[in-house]
This record gives C-alpha cells, structure tokens and sequence, in this order.
C-alpha cells in the first residue's frame, strides 16, 4: 500500500515567497503558490530573483519537484531532502557554485538569509559561492541587507542556539546596484560546516545596553575619499552614544562585464558602481541592532548625508527596543520554532513585532505546523517591549536521523 501525497498548503500572491519555502523545505510540507502577479501587463508570474531562489533550493534539496505553471502565476512546490554540499548531489569537488542572472534586481543577502536557515539542517556541510551579473553585495531599495550585516548582524546569532563553529561568509568581490537598478557582477561565498540535530532553547529577555559599534564602509570603481567623508560624518553622530566606534574601510575596483552594443562586442563595462554604509551596535548581553544605505545608481546623494542617515537609522533601529532588531528577528523566530520541544523566550519592541512582515510569518509558521505564539508584558516595566513565547516542535535535522 503506497502512502498518500500530502496535500500542499495553499498560498496567494508572491508576498513572502522567500520565507513561505523556506518553511516549507524545513517541514517538508509542499505548498502552492498561486495568483502570482496576475494583472501585470508586462511581467506576470515568477520574477527573475524567484526563479533563481527555486533553482538554488533544487541544488541543496536531493528529491524537491517544481511545477510551474505556463504563465508562471502558479507554483508548486514539494521539498526532497536538505543535503547541502554533499557529493552527487549537485555540488562539484564539494562546493555548489549558482549564478544569479543579470535581470535580478535583489541583493545577495535575499538568498543568503534562507540559505543559512537551511544549513544547521543540511545532511552535510552547505558551501556555496554566488557568481554572475546579478550578484549586489550591498543593500537595495527593495530592503534587502547587504552582505556585510548579513556576516555582522544575523550569523553571530546563530550561536546562541548553539550553531557557532565552521561558518563563515567571505564577500570575494563586491558589486553595488548596476545601471537601471540590475545586479552587480559580485562573488560572495558561505561556508556552513555546522549542523545540528535541534537548535537549544532561546531565553533572551535583556536588552541590555550598548557598548560598541562596528562598522564596514564599501566603495566600488569611486574615489577611496568617499569612505573617510562618510566614516566622519556617521562618527560624528555615534560618537557621543560610545566611545568604542569603529569603521572599517574598503575599497575595491568595479567589476566588468561584457558589452552588448554591437559596435563594439568584445569590450567590457563597469557595473556596480556606488559606495554604502553598514554599522552594528552591539549590546552588553550580545543583542545586535543593524542599519545600512547604500548610495542609489543614479547618485545624487553626498558621502556626508549617506553617512548621517546610516548612522539615524542605527540609533532607530536600537529605540525600537527589544533584544532583537526587525532584520533578525525572522531568522530568530523561525529558529525558535524548530528548536526542541521546551518554551522560548525572546524580548522584542512592539514597533517590531507589529510589523508586516513578523504578522505575515506568524500566520505562515502556524499553517506550516509550527506553534503559535504566546504573549506577556515584561516585569522588566519596559513598555515598548513584549516577551514572545514560541514553543519549539522538535522538527530538527532529519537527514542528521537518517545518516
């Protein structure tokens, strides 16, 4: 007697489509997506960064089956095996290597936060470096972090669910927006060598108080004198927070790509040209608060207010209270849901946890089986702050249980 195919859940629109298989490929619960784009006249269905995340998922899963529709507005979706790097299943000499195409207008960090959700669940260690003319290294209008906070600001995290050792993400080549606000031509690289059977338990219900800011100032194909004007001009407005500022600075060459004008088809042309900001504020009990701008491709805006508006945007992020900002806090709460069996618990500012985003994942962890959350006031009397409990379901690493 065979088993019967689960039913998939049933999703609309492409809102939240990053996270909706993530969950999926971490249950192994399939999922349909449809009306995806239904009324646009021009690119209906699937954009070219979702095409790419589904293509990325197929090279860590052993097993997953795709089915898209012809207009490409519905999508289904059954997740295999998360095995990562391992031989035979689409890695060469132990590394997948996936090229983003040049049409995606999403930085790299929207492949890399899904991907290291799926690593501590791998069969075996997840290496995969990005190429191509899609790869943004920086941060985007879309709202994607760039690859530095990704590095500062949500991997450090992963330790306090006891994931701490062989990971690492190297940005090989940065690339900003190109032209018309496509990709980059960028190469970064992660390394997750650690997995586990389940994630401990989270209590972080203290805030604390921040006690230093680091920094990594960028600038690619311009003047390296962007860096110093905008490191002074956010310094100026950290410094009286903390003493203990620091920004690093560097400084890289554009990268080239193929010409497509016909005059002249051998040549090359820079692309990711610009220069941004990314600061993280670290507290006294490890809670990380991040913030980053980076300059748009059609220029216009000077070091000085580029740096001035980061830096705002970190003492924002940090009055929003909590003991994990809005950047993190989906990676944390999913983590709680697939920690073992026992009750977490986590401080967020209600400025965080009314948002969009946090809502529309609350819905999902539930449809996808995952308990819902409980909610309490403090007893620290911190009134912008409320403590989250999430009950973990004990999903843990099933290619781990296998092997």
């Amino acid at each position: 007697m065979t088993d019967r195919p689960q039913t998939p859940i049933r999703f609309t629109t492409q809102q939240a489509f990053a996270s909706r298989l993530t969950l999926a490929t971490l249950t192994g619960r399939p999922i349909r997506i449809s009306q995806i784009r239904p009324s646009s006249p021009t690119n209906p269905g699937l954009a070219p960064h979702e095409v790419s995340l589904l293509r990325l998922l197929e090279a860590v899963t052993n097993g997953s089956t795709i089915t898209i529709s012809y207009t490409g507005t519905v999508l289904e979706y059954r997740p295999g095996l998360i095995t990562g790097s391992a031989p035979g299943s689409g890695a060469s000499g132990g590394v997948i290597r996936h090229e983003v195409a040049g049409g995606c207008a999403r930085g790299i960090s929207y492949f890399l936060i899904p991907l290291c959700l799926l690593a501590p669940f791998s069969k075996a260690p997840m290496n995969v470096v990005f190429t191509g003319p899609g790869v943004v290294t920086s941060s985007t209008p879309a709202g994607d972090i760039s690859a530095d906070s990704v590095r500062t600001a949500i991997l450090p995290l992963y330790a306090k669910f006891g994931i701490s050792n062989n990971i690492e993400l190297r940005i090989l080549r940065r690339s900003n927006l190109g032209l018309k606000g496509r990709g980059g031509a960028g190469e970064v690289q992660l390394v997750f060598g650690h997995q586990v059977r389940l994630p401990k338990t989270l209590h972080l219900l203290n805030s604390g108080r921040v006690k230093r800011i680091r920094g990594v100032a960028y600038c690619t194909g311009v003047p390296a004198s962007n860096n110093a004007r905008v490191i002074e001009a956010a310094r100026g407005i950290l410094n009286p927070m903390t003493a203990d500022t620091y920004v690093f600075s560097d400084v890289s060459s554009a990268p080239y790509l193929p010409s497509k004008e016909k005059a002249s088809p051998g040549s090359k042309v820079k692309t990711g040209i610009g220069f941004g900001l990314s600061l993280v504020a670290e507290s006294s009990t490890g809670c990380l608060y991040s913030a980053d701008v980076v300059s748009p491709p059609t220029g216009g805006i000077p070091p000085e207010e580029l740096g001035q508006q980061c830096a705002y945007q970190l003492l924002d992020s940090i009055g929003q209270g909590g003991a994990v900002s809005s950047v993190a806090a989906p990676t944390v709460l999913i983590l709680m849901g697939m920690s073992s069996e026992d009750v977490g618990r986590l401080q967020m500012g209600k400025e965080v946890l009314s948002t969009e985003q946090i809502i529309c994942l609350g819905r999902d962890m539930k449809a996808f089986g995952l308990s819902s959350w409980g909610f309490r006031e403090t007893s620290t009397g911190q009134s912008n702050d409320i403590v989250v409990s999430v009950v973990g379901k004990g999903v843990g690493n099933v290619g781990r249980k296998i092997s």
